[in-house]
């Protein structure tokens, strides 16, 4: 098969509050949508901006924070990886929709930090526990990503400045 990547790294604002729902295997989901701004300058040197909006779907212990934390304007760094999902529409066109499937979610802003454990959300097969690392059990990718906890040691959260770009 040969290398392979799949990798999206988002920092932009809620377009709306994160719609929580239960599939019925009973894991939870959360939707929401996420606008990142996008500018250049064009040939006459005039500054040009388009706003792009991603749909982001987020499972288990992370769709529970983000329904728990986040709300339309958080602005957060997300990162995921794209998925398509085809269906057929009731007038039996097919249809295609495009998203992001979080593995880890930073709140950005200020205000919402204390409440979340520092604000770093990871995706992973380590839950930090007070009493040290427990080894959680990571399901399998196919029933939708991996395990997702939550990060509470405030010294190991990521730090905006450690952000590759």
């Amino acid at each position: 098969m040969g290398m392979s990547l799949n990798k999206v790294q988002l920092i932009g604002n809620l377009t709306r509050d994160p719609e929580m729902r239960q599939i019925p295997g009973g894991q939870t989901v959360a939707t929401f949508g996420v606008a990142t701004n996008f500018t250049w300058k064009d040939q006459s040197g005039q500054q040009q901006s388009k706003v792009e909006f991603h749909n982001i779907v987020a499972w288990r212990r992370l769709a529970e924070i983000c329904g728990q934390y986040l709300k339309k304007g958080s602005k957060i760094y997300i990162e995921g990886r794209l998925q398509t999902r085809d269906w057929e529409a009731e007038d039996g066109t097919k249809r295609y929709r495009t998203e992001i499937v979080a593995d880890n979610m930073i709140m950005l802003d200020a205000k919402g930090r204390e409440g979340a454990s520092g604000g770093a959300m990871t995706g992973g097969a380590f839950e930090r526990t007070a009493g040290g690392i427990e080894n959680a059990q990571a399901p399998d990718v196919e029933s939708g990503g991996g395990s997702v906890v939550s990060n509470s040691g405030a010294e190991e959260d990521v730090k905006i400045d450690d952000l590759p770009f």
